[in-house]
């Protein structure tokens, strides 16, 4: 929890004007509730005294008073409204870069699902402790010091009835303690359960009917939400017996003051309006003891969602030191375009499975390699490898100036990074085009691309010959998951997206998989008679698209060998 508390604590410190200014607004409202206690006191004094020289003028300053605090009140809503709102946009903002920078493969060991709660519900928990926690911490001990100090000025004797019920709010709060650890752990994680069994739900809304799996996923739902409701009732009967306990304790306390003022008023030790003051101030007290007590589940709370938050953002983080040299690298061979090398690279899983051993490959400006294979040996691993999306574990694998090779490159060259990404077009396998129009997917890799230059990479992909006749053109609207267009035509449009961003490095997995032979037969054939010096690879289990390739490479026995022509 310590080491949780620190992190939070990284945030806090950046926000600490404004944990200042609600701490200033706490400290003006609880010295105008006390000023209003004690103008209570007085117009009660003056009621039982028959002073009505100073009633009116008594009674003035009290609805100045409420008119100033339902302002304040109004006012502070509307500005802490606007700072909660804003930290939590900043804070939630500065989560998500991190998890975006997260190493892939880590990344990929927590359901998206879970993902999202944790950064949506515990990054809202941070942000609002963030703000909330110390500023109330402050406000309750000063609200507490103040009431102390009008009760010690006036009669001392109502203190003791202040801290009557503390000795009970203590012990409770100390049994509840690892029982508060546990369900915030269990509630968290039954959150993140439900969350990701929604968001596959409804992401593959289409599958599930066409196996007619609704009523088995209606039933599953129903089941989680048991599990959920269960272990929700579990604690809240303990809460309920404690709040019984505190509540009980609470009107002891509260009668036991009353009978006291009314004894001290029948001795004539102190006047009605006092007595009036006291059983406010023992309210306020007791009350403010509470909310300090309080503070032991909301610290728990918080650093239950710092842990989680920290279980992601403490993953590695992939290393984007190179930006500067990558872009000068592209800028220099910008007109000769970039080869890339492999050589003896070694890579396995970390349940220890072995995907390469020895695996070398190499391709040119202008030149299309093709990677075969069966389902599972490697190919779209290496894919990612190449993207360094996974870490090669042995090996060279680097990026040169023009056709060079490593030996001849000299210091033309980058060694393969998350920086030099900046580098490749991507084309994965399946349906990758995001909702909105087709001109906003094109320019989500080129945001300054013009009409012109959409329209003439759809035409490169063979996707203007259906762009063209749909009534908004490029600004037509694309669903969820390419929802409106077949598969072979989002393949066509994902392919013109890479073309459109001009990368001397365009990696085709499966990307032609759904598209006939015919029309695959033209894209490549666009790719390879572009002028640009582009460097393509595409991986494929179609022989057709081999016919078109300048080399073959096979993955087979965790490595990669050149097939020749019989062979292929």
């Amino acid at each position: 929890m310590w080491r949780q508390t620190l992190w939070i604590y990284e945030y806090a410190k950046k926000y600490w004007l404004v944990m200042i200014f609600y701490t200033a607004l706490g400290f003006v409202g609880s010295g105008v509730s006390l000023l209003l206690s004690w103008v209570s006191k007085d117009l009660v004094d003056i009621i039982t005294g028959h002073q009505p020289g100073k009633l009116i003028q008594t009674f003035v300053f009290m609805i100045g008073i409420n008119v100033f605090t339902t302002l304040l009140s109004q006012i502070s809503s509307y500005i802490g409204s606007y700072l909660s709102m804003k930290v939590d946009s900043e804070i939630k903002s500065d989560i998500f870069e991190k998890i975006l920078v997260t190493d892939w493969e880590s990344l990929t060991t927590y359901h998206t699902g879970d993902l999202l709660v944790r950064w949506s519900s515990d990054a809202s928990a941070i942000s609002g402790g963030v703000l909330s926690f110390i500023p109330d911490l402050l406000i309750n001990i000063f609200r507490f010091g103040s009431a102390m100090v009008m009760m010690a000025v006036n009669d001392a004797s109502f203190i003791i009835f202040a801290f009557a019920g503390m000795p009970v709010s203590l012990i409770l709060s100390k049994t509840l303690l690892k029982r508060m650890v546990n369900n915030n752990k269990k509630s968290a994680a039954m959150g993140a359960k439900m969350s990701g069994f929604n968001q596959e739900t409804f992401a593959n809304i289409q599958t599930i009917k066409a196996f007619d799996l609704i009523h088995l996923y209606i039933d599953r739902l129903r089941n989680i939400q048991k599990d959920y409701i269960r272990m929700k009732l579990d604690f809240q009967k303990m809460s309920i017996g404690t709040s019984l306990i505190l509540s009980a304790v609470g009107l002891a306390v509260s009668y036991a003051s009353y009978g006291w003022g009314i004894h001290r008023v029948w001795s004539g030790a102190i006047s009605y309006g006092s007595m009036t003051m006291f059983l406010g101030l023992s309210g306020t007290l007791t009350s403010t003891l509470h909310s300090l007590t309080n503070t032991v589940p909301t610290i728990i709370s918080l650093t239950t969602s710092a842990g989680r938050l920290m279980d992601i953002v403490e993953m590695p983080r992939e290393d984007y030191s190179h930006d500067d040299e990558v872009l000068t690298f592209a800028e220099r061979n910008k007109d000769e375009g970039v080869s890339l090398y492999i050589k003896n690279l070694a890579y396995a899983y970390n349940n220890g499975n072995q995907v390469f051993r020895d695996a070398s490959l190499e391709v040119s400006p202008h030149e299309v390699i093709a990677l075969v294979g069966p389902s599972g040996e490697g190919k779209t691993t290496l894919i990612r490898l190449i993207l360094s999306l996974m870490r090669t574990q042995g090996g060279e694998a680097c990026l040169c100036g023009g056709k060079n090779t490593p030996d001849s490159a000299g210091s033309n060259k980058v060694e393969l990074t998350p920086s030099t990404r900046r580098l490749f077009s991507y084309v994965p396998q399946g349906n990758t085009m995001f909702s909105g129009t087709i001109a906003q997917n094109m320019r989500n890799v080129k945001e300054d691309a013009t009409d012109e230059e959409i329209i003439e990479a759809l035409k490169m992909a063979c996707a203007w010959e259906f762009v063209e006749k749909l009534p908004d053109g490029i600004e037509s609207e694309i669903k969820e998951r390419g929802g409106g267009f077949s598969e072979g035509q989002a393949q066509r449009l994902s392919i013109a997206r890479a073309l459109l961003r001009r990368s001397p490095l365009l990696l085709l997995d499966e990307a032609t998989s759904a598209l006939d032979v015919k029309t695959e037969s033209r894209v490549l054939k666009n790719i390879m008679q572009d002028e640009y010096p582009r460097t393509c690879i595409v991986t494929t289990h179609r022989p057709s698209v081999l016919s078109a390739c300048n080399r073959v490479y096979a993955i087979h026995d965790k490595g990669c060998r050149i097939l020749n022509e019989e062979e292929i």
